[in-house]
């Protein structure tokens, strides 16, 4: 629980130190313990049921991270867990209807940005990373080349659920295995290439009608016990799936996809014919159905 404490109130608090600035000592804070250790603690204890440890633990989260439930279409929580994994009442993230756009999949803070130079994208400013260090896979690659990426940052108190971006088809999901750095801003500035040494699950998807291929990358990070996807009435942990072909499922716009046990990252990725939505740029606060791309009118 120090940990969750920790990891989203040093970038809101001001720290009074002669040894370390407020990066650095949230830098040293959020990753310099065993992290897969605290990972699978963490994914034990935030499902415990108890009264007392969940009440307390929901008081601590509430207090140190910016938590707005509101909006949850439930008041009272089994667990910690429960609470951070929460549906939303019906019509709390209205999502825009234009066959142009591709909408946020979640509410994040928006990260790095723009077009994709060749296969060339941005962690932060000066530290780059390419499209095949990312998914792994050539011909993806190859179909993404100068097209657009947007990096959005789910921080512990925000809704955890991730959701489609337009009418789409599932094509495919590859989980690739690898650590749990942790995301937040003073990890991405000190430690290069951290969505490509994370544990990640690509979700392949294709737009109806058209075609067009969309990459969501779900990246995981320090304290997330685990990625969950919707595969029709199932749900399912992408390490299952291995890396391949899934069975054929449509989601429309809006529909839920899946959720993190935690707060992350989603980086979105489309082909060429795609620009940022009116707004969009780094540091901006987006919500799960606002515009995140639009469709160019000749694409």
């Amino acid at each position: 629980m120090i940990f969750l404490c920790f990891e989203l109130d040093m970038t809101r608090r001001t720290i009074s130190t002669q040894l370390f600035s407020e990066g650095s000592l949230n830098f040293i804070l959020t990753n310099g313990f065993p992290r897969r250790a605290a990972t699978r603690f963490a994914g034990w204890f935030c499902r415990v049921r108890q009264p007392l440890v969940r009440d307390l633990s929901i008081a601590v989260w509430r207090r140190f991270c910016d938590v707005d439930l509101a909006d949850a279409k439930k008041a009272h929580f089994d667990s910690l867990h429960d609470c951070f994994v929460r549906e939303l009442r019906d019509g709390a993230r209205p999502v825009d209807p234009s066959p142009r756009t591709l909408v946020s999949p979640c509410d994040a803070i928006t990260g790095s940005c723009g077009t994709i130079r060749g296969d060339e994208l941005l962690q932060v400013k000066g530290s780059p990373y390419t499209l095949n260090e990312l998914l792994r896979d050539e011909s993806t690659t190859a179909a993404l080349k100068g097209g657009i990426y947007a990096t959005l940052r789910l921080t512990a108190g925000m809704y955890h659920r991730f959701h489609s971006p337009h009418d789409v088809r599932l094509e495919s999901v590859c989980h690739v295995p690898g650590g749990v750095w942790n995301v937040n801003p003073s990890t991405l500035e000190r430690i290069d290439r951290v969505f490509c040494r994370n544990e990640r699950a690509i979700i392949r998807l294709r737009i109806e009608p058209g075609g067009q291929l969309i990459v969501l990358v779900a990246v995981a990070a320090v304290l997330v016990a685990g990625i969950r996807l919707r595969l029709g009435d199932a749900v399912v942990d992408p390490r299952q799936l291995g890396n391949g072909p899934v069975p054929s499922t449509h989601f429309s716009k809006g529909d839920e996809m899946g959720w993190f046990e935690h707060g992350s990252t989603i980086i979105v990725l489309a082909p060429a014919g795609f620009t940022l939505a009116p707004g969009v740029q780094a540091g901006i606060r987006t919500r799960a159905g606002q515009p995140l791309f639009l469709r160019t009118p000749t694409s």
